[in-house]
């Protein structure tokens, strides 16, 4: 298997913090989208799995922030709900989606797995 540039959004989250060291093992280098990076430890990780992950802070919330994900990426895990935020739920949910997808537009990924709230 050819190794892909991997955005994964939701990395602190049940299936994030599961799925980043699977993504790592099959040779993948991954961005890890998170919105405050102490919340992602990867000191116990491999030297080599370290080198293969870049975490960047970006926020769904703040469509400026995603200015700093690479557009270089071959496909993304959109792992990101509303769960947790004050505003109304629904709303929130499309919100984000219409942001990353105007996001995706600028890259050149060919695959979005997405699984939100």
């Amino acid at each position: 298997m050819t190794p892909l540039r991997i955005l994964l959004t939701g990395t602190t989250g049940y299936i994030g913090r599961r799925l980043l060291p699977v993504l790592l093992e099959q040779g993948h280098h991954v961005f890890c989208m998170v919105r405050d990076q102490r919340r992602l430890d990867i000191t116990d990780y491999s030297e080599e799995h370290r080198q293969r992950t870049t975490i960047i802070e970006a926020d769904l919330n703040d469509p400026d922030s995603l200015k700093v994900l690479p557009k270089d990426i071959d496909l993304a895990y959109y792992l990101v709900h509303s769960m947790s935020t004050k505003a109304d739920f629904i709303e929130m949910e499309q919100e984000n989606a219409e942001t990353f997808v105007n996001y995706i537009n600028q890259t050149q990924a060919k695959q979005i797995i997405y699984l939100s709230g």
